[in-house]
């Protein structure tokens, strides 16, 4: 252009001082109304000048990735198309004036009528609610220096567009303006916006087409046909209703242009979207929400430098379109991926499409950034335990009752369709019960799980028990989820999810685009759901998106499908989870769930996959640390029983590790009572020696009873002699190694084998055992008691005490309790050891199950083999052991026993006592001696085993 037409010279030439000052005079008290008018002056002095290559050419704004390299430029010549006015046709030029400035012809730059409109609006509203450019004030404002919205630059562009009117003819305004404008995906100017969407030219445009042009650069991309063709034909419906008012076409006119739908109008995209253009559309967003018009971003020469990681955008891109990662099930098989920076929120990479290049999916829709779905269990960490954690200082052991539970009339279930009972929120997690987050939701209550959502940046109109487990009625997009769990692993910090740093503008200035952090929670709240989430990844349902080498936390999610879709699958599938480095959202799914669309059970891991592979890429040769655990958080070792702290006697399959709030931990689980120990005096001893005279007496009384028997039981008794003989070896032997010991007092062995007792009882059924003491030995297989109790189901063992050894083997226990359930193990003191193994145990109870060990005290051994204990009590079910003391042993086998009672049902035994023998052959004779002599030995090793095993344990 460059040259002014007669009518503009003519207007330069007339312009007189006095209309002028007029003019200034309007834009004074206009302005001052407006904003307060005491820097109108110093806006107008500082404005640019007219440059007449700015006003015609739109000026590339520049994209930068995180490191200062240039991604792309926002315009490019291939893209550009200049018009004169001559060219443009009427149909098209009223279209224009008709939306944006309908008194265009009449004004002087600036229309006062809408100046004072927008002024009563922004009262009402605050600044900026309404705008009042004319289609001249547009034309400067792309080449002010301070695109945002302010009030010098209102100034500024109202100053300029009547110094505009003045140079330039109204027809060569409206040519600029046409010619400058961006029309959305690479057209600037009107004539390469016509190219575009229908491959036309001007001329050819129908009253239609050019309607839905003039609509499209007050928001090129939230109309842009190709994304969101309903906007665009709303919008194309309010440029046809304007022009039927003013009377640029008639009521049939605007029906028929109304009536074309506009996928029937635009032609298929002929620049196929970049991989960065997901990223690049996230870009405008966040610049419009900054307050920079979408025409100032593409036409005002700007400097942009954004958060895009391009090595991480790469990564991303390869894995939806490509088989790199996972193989895909088919081509309509959706994917949306966002990664962001956990410490700050700065958006490293965005996966908006899988095949953002074919023509048989919704074209440039971004699945990472526009989608809305409901998110399923990933929102259980947000609005079911954070809240209560952070609220309520509950622990991770925190325990809800995973039972039945109808909700409104409905049942609701966990997707195994079965019931754990009380389990902690920790394993609720673990496994993503529905039914326990369904509680923790409900304990907490709707609104402060809002509040609490809404600072991790997912607003919630409203709250019901179906939102506990993802059930939104609108749902959120893989960056809004991503967001939230970055605030888990920022330490309780959220940060809105950004992708500019900051703004450059022509004149040097910047705008500083990067939002600070704000508090969501404390550092403990989100340590705790970490800590959590680790376990999801770890141990849970989240196995497959472990990293070996990465502290993960992490979190799957699924939806149901709809109830009239009877098959197995989901219709979405999520993945949210984190480093200290990086967070990562995935969503997987298809556009519309149907019959045919859903995700199989076997596609469902897809989005733990994509997940794995993005986070092990980008992390590799990138330090990553560990997760630290705050100060005010403990973790302690649980009686997963009892909800108390454990102790030493706890077991370890019993124990568990939790976190809890300093101050807030439970007390620890108390320790039984010790059993006074019981000590031997002289008068017991006296007693003990009488009681062995008369047991002497009794076993010869009852070898004369025996010699009546038939040859059969000669020949038993032949074989019992030969076995006592067997046992009198093997007693001799152990008594050296402290194995076996004796037993004597008032009970012999009962069901004893091979054993013989002598006592108030003599034996019954027993085969090669003895027992002496007031009970001998039962069903012990050659061991022998003595004390008050002898052996019990004792193998080869001895008890010396109140209480021998029960079902013992090898084992022996002096003192009160030897130790209990124990192979060869030892223990001294109150309590002897538990399942020891290889050592004997003193104290108030001799040992139980122990094999190989002694026991000496009150009580002996139980269930005892090969072991010794001597006191009130000898051993049960002890094999080869003996017992002295009050009762011999039961049950036993190759044992002696001596007492009041011989044996029961002994077979080939004899006893002696008040009564002989009841079908028993082959008595061993002396048995009694022989444990006499291993008894002592076998105590006094026993003891000095068991103190040493105590100590250790209790360390």
């Amino acid at each position: 252009m460059g040259k002014h037409n007669e009518k503009g010279q003519k207007q330069v030439k007339k312009r007189t001082f006095l209309r002028y000052t007029a003019l200034s005079m309007v834009f004074i008290m206009i302005f001052g109304l407006s904003f307060g008018g005491y820097n109108t002056y110093a806006y107008i002095n500082d404005a640019p000048k007219l440059n007449e290559k700015e006003l015609n050419l739109a000026q590339s704004s520049t994209i930068y990735d995180r490191e200062g390299n240039k991604i792309k430029d926002l315009i490019g010549k291939e893209h550009r198309k200049t018009v004169a006015f001559e060219d443009i046709p009427d149909h098209v030029v009223n279209a224009f004036i008709a939306v944006e400035d309908v008194r265009f012809w009449d004004h002087k730059g600036v229309d006062v009528k809408r100046i004072g409109g927008a002024i009563l609006a922004n009262i009402k509203e605050g600044f900026g609610a309404e705008g009042a450019s004319t289609i001249t004030q547009q034309v400067v404002k792309n080449m002010l220096l301070e695109p945002e919205k302010t009030m010098k630059r209102k100034v500024q562009e109202a100053y300029l567009a009547v110094e505009l009117e003045e140079a330039y003819s109204k027809e060569e305004i409206f040519e600029m303006y046409v010619n400058k404008i961006y029309f959305g995906n690479g057209a600037y100017g009107v004539a390469t916006a016509a190219d575009t969407y229908f491959n036309k030219s001007l001329d050819e445009l129908t009253t239609s087409e050019a309607a839905l042009l003039a609509g499209l650069p007050q928001r090129p991309s939230g109309y842009d046909p190709y994304k969101h063709e309903d906007l665009a034909e709303e919008r194309r419906g309010t440029v046809l209703y304007l022009m039927k008012k003013h009377g640029y076409i008639n009521e049939k006119e605007r029906k028929e242009a109304e009536s074309q739908k506009v996928s029937d109008l635009i032609v298929e995209k002929k620049t196929p979207t970049t991989t960065n253009d997901a990223f690049i559309d996230q870009v405008i967003e966040d610049l419009k929400k900054a307050g920079i018009p979408e025409t100032a971003l593409f036409t005002g020469g700007l400097e942009i430098y954004t958060t895009l990681d391009q090595n991480a955008q790469k990564v991303v891109d390869d894995a939806l379109t490509t088989d790199q990662a996972v193989n895909y099930p088919d081509e309509k098989f959706k994917a949306g991926i966002a990664l962001i920076d956990t410490q700050t929120g700065k958006i490293k990479a965005i996966g908006g499409n899988r095949q953002s290049e074919k023509k048989d999916v919704q074209k440039g829709f971004n699945y990472a950034t526009q989608l809305k779905r409901q998110p399923g269990s990933t929102i259980k960490p947000i609005l079911d335990y954070g809240p209560g954690i952070e609220n309520h200082k509950w622990s991770t052991n925190k325990q809800f009752v995973d039972e039945k539970l109808e909700l409104n009339d409905k049942e609701i279930s966990n997707w195994n369709d079965e019931f754990q009972g009380s389990v902690s929120i920790r394993t609720a997690l673990q496994w993503s019960y529905n039914i326990p987050a369904i509680k923790a939701f409900m304990e907490v209550g709707g609104e402060e799980a809002k509040v609490f959502a809404e600072n991790l940046g997912i607003p919630i109109d409203h709250t019901y028990p179906s939102y506990a487990i993802g059930g939104f009625k609108n749902g959120i997009s893989p960056l809004q989820l991503a967001g939230a769990y970055a605030s888990f692993g920022s330490g309780g910090v959220y940060h809105e999810p950004y992708s500019v740093e900051k703004v450059v503008y022509p004149n040097g200035k910047e705008l500083d685009l990067a939002p600070e952090g704000k508090r969501a929670m404390s550092e403990g709240t989100a340590y705790m759901i970490t800590d959590m989430l680790r376990t999801v990844v770890n141990e849970g349902t989240g196995m497959q998106a472990a990293i070996p080498g990465l502290d993960v936390a992490g979190k799957t999610g699924t939806t149901n499908l709809p109830e009239n879709i009877n098959a197995e699958g989901t219709s979405d599938s999520w993945f949210s989870g984190y480093t200290t480095n990086y967070t990562a959202a995935v969503w997987t799914g298809y556009d519309k769930t149907t019959a045919d669309t859903f995700i199989h059970k076997k596609d469902d891991d897809i989005a733990k996959l994509l997940f794995k592979h993005v986070m092990t890429t980008v992390s590799k040769d990138v330090e990553t640390a560990s997760f630290k655990k705050p100060d005010s958080i403990m973790e302690l070792e649980i009686d997963k029983e009892s909800g108390l702290r454990a102790n030493s006697k706890t077991p370890s399959s019993q124990i568990i590790k939790e976190l809890y709030f300093v101050g807030e931990e439970p007390e620890k689980a108390k320790l039984p009572k010790p059993k006074p120990e019981k000590k031997d005096n002289d008068e017991d001893k006296k007693k003990d020696q009488e009681k062995d005279e008369k047991s002497s007496n009794e076993n010869k009384e009852n070898e004369q009873s025996n010699e009546g028997n038939n040859d059969s039981e000669e020949q038993t008794d032949t074989e019992s002699q030969e076995q006592d003989e067997t046992s009198e070896d093997s007693n001799e032997e152990n008594a050296e190694e402290g194995a076996e010991g004796s037993g004597d007092d008032d009970t012999g062995s009962e069901e004893g084998t091979g054993g013989s007792g002598s006592g108030d009882d003599g034996s019954g059924e027993g085969t090669g055992g003895s027992g002496s003491g007031d009970d001998g030995s039962e069903e012990g297989t050659g061991g022998s008691g003595s004390g008050d109790d002898g052996s019990e189901e004792g193998t080869g063992g001895s008890g010396s005490g109140d209480d021998g050894s029960e079902e013992g083997t090898g084992d022996s226990g002096s003192g009160d309790s030897g130790s209990e359930g124990g192979t060869g193990g030892s223990g001294s003191g109150d309590s002897g050891s538990e399942e020891g193994t290889g050592g004997s145990g003193s104290g108030d109870d001799g040992s139980e199950e122990g094999t190989g060990g002694s026991g000496s005290g009150d009580s002996g051994s139980e269930e005892g083999t090969g072991g010794s204990g001597s006191g009130d009590s000898g051993s049960e079910e002890g094999t080869g052991g003996s017992g002295s003391g009050e009762s011999g042993s039961e049950e036993g086998t190759s044992g002696s026993g001596s007492g009041e009672s011989g044996s029961e049902e002994d077979t080939g035994a004899s006893g002696s006592s008040n009564s002989g023998s009841e079908e028993s052959t082959e008595a061993a004779e002396e048995s009694s001696k022989t444990n006499e002599e291993g008894d002592d030995e076998a105590s006094s090793d026993a003891s000095k085993t068991s103190s040493s095993n105590v100590n250790d344990k209790e360390q």
